[in-house]
């Protein structure tokens, strides 16, 4: 989760947030070679009181910065291009989760068992045990197996939500009438705090997301235990 001050994003919790991180370094650097050569050139044409005749006027130099910017621009698409197909993508999920956004708590849905079922609200501060999170603690959290392909339908009852884990990539809205599927695998058990990132309404702050990720036996048998509570 983030820390006070921090600047970055968060560790990446699943292979796309990794190529999402790397996407971000590829590109904040060209943007920064970018800003120190524009400055390099202000500077330059300010101090400097000579001019050359030939770069005032130049057919090869106005070439060269039309077909640079070209060139830098396809370094930047073409891996953005392809890491959105990655989000897009969903390979024969191991696990099915119905995520529904309510007015102000979300509710999970295993569509792949019987009937497992509940609802996920926010821990009010004053029942937070010692070294839980304000704000982002929340009664059931989302069991989910480490690396396992794991699909999520997200959809509203009343008004715009978005399911959102930073960790892992992930950011769907949730529309009312409306089904739209994402994919994740978590590469490394853990705890991962997301929140509503659509503003939805007076409580908009107070719907956490908490996903828990552990081994597949532990899953296993959570999920059993869960069957059995219900």
């Amino acid at each position: 989760m983030a820390h006070p001050s921090q600047l970055g994003f968060q560790d990446a919790a699943s292979p796309l947030m990794e190529e999402l991180l790397h996407f971000h370094d590829h590109a904040l650097m060209i943007v920064c070679l970018i800003s120190a050569f524009v400055l390099y050139i202000i500077v330059a044409m300010v101090t400097c009181k000579f001019h050359n005749k030939y770069i005032l006027d130049s057919q090869e130099i106005e070439i060269i910065w039309t077909l640079l910017p070209a060139i830098i621009l396809i370094f930047i698409a073409l891996p953005s291009l392809r890491i959105l197909y990655l989000m897009e993508e969903i390979n024969d999920p191991h696990l099915t989760i119905k995520a529904m956004g309510h007015q102000w708590y979300w509710s999970y849905e295993y569509t792949d068992y019987e009937d497992l079922t509940f609802d996920s609200y926010m821990i009010p501060t004053q029942d937070l045990a010692p070294g839980q999170f304000r704000l982002l603690e929340a009664d059931h959290r989302m069991v989910v197996p480490i690396e396992s392909p794991i699909r999520v339908l997200v959809s509203a009852e009343d008004v715009l939500h978005s399911w959102t884990v930073p960790s892992l990539g992930v950011k769907m809205d949730a529309v009312p009438g409306r089904l739209n599927q994402t994919a994740f695998i978590v590469a490394r058990t853990g705890i991962f705090y997301g929140q509503c990132s659509e503003i939805c309404g007076a409580n908009h702050s107070f719907m956490p997301i908490v996903v828990e990720a552990v081994p597949l036996e532990h899953f296993e048998n959570w999920s059993s235990l869960m069957l059995e509570d219900t």
